[in-house]
C-alpha cells in the first residue's frame, strides 16, 4: 500500500467524524457511557465480522500488554476524559480545547522515525486551529469561569490523549488494524461499567434514533477506527493532522444542511481558514521539493 493510497483511506475518518454530531444529536437523550458501550460493540463487531475473510483474524488479537494500552487507552481514554469535560464544562469551551489534537498530532509526528516538521505543516495547523476557533466563538461568548477549570483540563488531557495515540500507533505499524476491533469491544465493555456506576439507563424512543445509533456503531465510532488506523500507520500523518481541522466544519455545515443549525458568517470564515491551512500544509513543501 503506497503513502498515498493510506492517507486516501485515512481521510475517510474525517468523513466519517463529520456525522458525529449529526447522529449522536439524532439518538435522543441516550446517556454518554450508554451510547459509547452501545456504539463500541457496533463498532467491535464491524471488524469481527471482517475476520471471516482473512485466515489471521483473530491471531490480531494476540499482541503485547503495551499494544493493549495503547488502544484500550487511546479509545476508552480519550471518550472518557472527553464526556467527563462536556459534564464539567461547557460545550463550546471543551470543544476547543478537545481540538487542539490535530495540531498535537502535527508536533508530535516530528518525533517519529524518519519524520521531519516543516513550518508549511505547522503553519497549517495553526490556521486550522484558527478555523476552530473563529467557528466555536461565533456560536456565543465563551465562558472561562474557574468552576469549569476541571472540565477544561479533562478535555485537554483528552487532546493529548487522542493525539499520543494516534502519533504512537505509528511506532507500532507492525499491529494489524484488525486488532482495533478488540480495543473497541473492551472500550464497550469499560464504558458499560462507568454506565452502570454513574448513569441511568435511556433507551431510544424511536425507530429513527435506534436508526441514528447503529449508524453511529457502523461509521463514526467503527469504520472510522480502523480507516484512521490505516492513515497513521502507512498514510502522511502531518497532512492527516492538518486535514482534521476539517471535521469541525463539515459537521457544522452537516448540521445546516438538515436543519439543526443555522448559516453564519463565522462559518464561512473558519471554512475559508482552514482550507487555506491546508493548502498551506501541501502546496508550500510541494514547491519547496520542485
Amino acid at each position: 500500500m503506497t503513502i498515498r493510497t493510506a492517507t486516501s483511506i485515512g481521510f475517510t475518518a474525517i468523513l466519517f467524524w463529520s456525522l458525529l454530531a449529526l447522529l449522536t444529536a439524532a439518538t435522543g437523550k441516550v446517556p454518554p457511557f450508554q451510547l459509547a458501550a452501545m456504539t463500541f460493540l457496533i463498532g467491535g463487531l464491524v471488524g469481527v465480522t471482517s475476520w471471516s475473510k482473512r485466515k489471521q483474524g483473530l491471531k490480531a488479537l494476540h499482541q503485547k500488554p503495551a499494544v493493549w494500552a495503547l488502544g484500550i487507552g487511546g479509545l476508552f481514554g480519550y471518550h472518557a476524559l472527553y464526556f467527563a469535560a462536556l459534564r464539567l464544562a461547557p460545550p463550546a469551551e471543551a470543544g476547543l480545547l478537545n481540538y487542539l489534537w490535530p495540531l498535537l498530532i502535527v508536533l508530535f509526528s516530528s518525533l517519529l522515525p524518519g519524520e521531519h516538521l516543516r513550518r508549511a505543516h505547522v503553519a497549517g495547523a495553526l490556521l486550522g486551529f484558527a478555523g476552530v476557533v473563529v467557528l466555536i466563538a461565533g456560536r456565543g461568548s465563551l465562558d472561562a469561569r474557574a468552576e469549569y477549570i476541571p472540565g477544561y483540563l479533562c478535555s485537554f488531557i483528552a487532546a493529548f490523549v487522542w493525539a499520543a495515540y494516534s502519533v504512537l500507533s505509528r511506532r507500532f505499524g507492525e499491529v494489524p488494524t484488525d486488532a482495533v476491533a478488540g480495543f473497541c469491544l473492551m472500550t464497550a465493555l469499560l464504558s458499560l461499567i462507568c454506565h452502570w456506576l454513574f448513569e441511568t439507563t435511556i433507551w431510544p424512543d424511536t425507530p429513527t434514533q435506534w436508526l441514528a445509533l447503529i449508524g453511529l456503531g457502523l461509521g463514526p465510532v467503527g469504520a472510522a477506527f480502523y480507516v484512521w488506523d490505516i492513515g497513521m500507520k502507512r498514510g502522511d500523518i502531518r497532512l492527516l493532522g492538518v486535514a482534521s481541522y476539517a471535521t469541525p466544519v463539515l459537521s457544522t455545515l452537516i448540521l445546516v444542511f438538515t436543519g439543526y443549525a443555522e448559516p453564519t458568517l463565522t462559518l464561512a470564515a473558519s471554512c475559508a481558514l482552514i482550507v487555506l491551512g491546508a493548502l498551506v500544509a501541501t502546496l508550500i513543501p510541494r514547491r519547496r521539493q520542485a
